[in-house]
């Protein structure tokens, strides 16, 4: 198996405009064959879906999902490119798909980039000192390496699109949302959402 390289990531992403997890994932499926792994990704509708991304979406919906006998309630506002889509049985059942999901995994952001820095700052520290009680003196590029696996991690429990989908777990809700972008031919954006749970605190 061919090493999956930075550059060769890069390569398969300008090919293909997908984003940079899936054009690895598709190197590690094909082995490192650039040319099977462009396939891989047309098979799954990836590199279409990403370029479909790259449109404005300035339509959609608005949706809510009281759960739990009014104890846990969810608001969303999740944006396709025209009204037509935005009426859509597919999509609609897709964005109750959303607030079911964020109900029950309690997402805190949308995406990595919505996470403050100071609390990601603080999350690394603690990272950092678990890896020097457990001794060893790692080099500093093992610890580097170590420290941005478990942030990896981090970002898979509290961001949206990087949590494993609840009605799937084999799939991200990233990967749910380029499904239906392939499926429905519209950039599908999910702008935001609240979700309240009785007796929370407040920050």
């Amino acid at each position: 198996m061919a090493e999956i390289t930075s550059s060769l990531v890069k390569e398969l992403r300008e090919k293909t405009n997908a984003g940079m997890m899936d054009c690895k994932r598709a190197l590690e499926e094909a082995g490192g064959d650039l040319v099977k792994a462009e396939t891989i990704l047309r098979q799954k509708g990836i590199a279409g879906a990403a370029k479909k991304a790259m449109r404005s979406a300035k339509e959609g919906i608005i949706a809510s999902y009281i759960h739990m006998q009014g104890r846990v309630g969810v608001l969303i506002e999740v944006n396709c490119e025209t009204d037509f889509v935005a009426k859509n049985e597919n999509f609609r059942d897709f964005v109750k798909d959303l607030t079911l999901h964020i109900a029950a995994a309690h997402p805190l952001y949308v995406a990595r980039e919505d996470v403050p820095q100071d609390l990601l700052d603080r999350e690394k520290e603690v990272y950092e000192g678990q890896i020097a009680e457990q001794g060893g003196n790692k080099p500093q590029n093992i610890i580097e390496k170590i420290v941005a696996g478990k942030v990896d991690k981090f970002y898979s429990t509290i961001c949206l699109l990087e949590q494993a989908f609840i009605k799937n777990p084999d799939i991200s809700i990233q990967d749910y949302i380029k499904s239906k972008i392939a499926e429905l031919g519209e950039n599908i954006v999910v702008r935001r959402f609240a979700r309240y749970m009785v007796g929370e605190e407040l920050a």
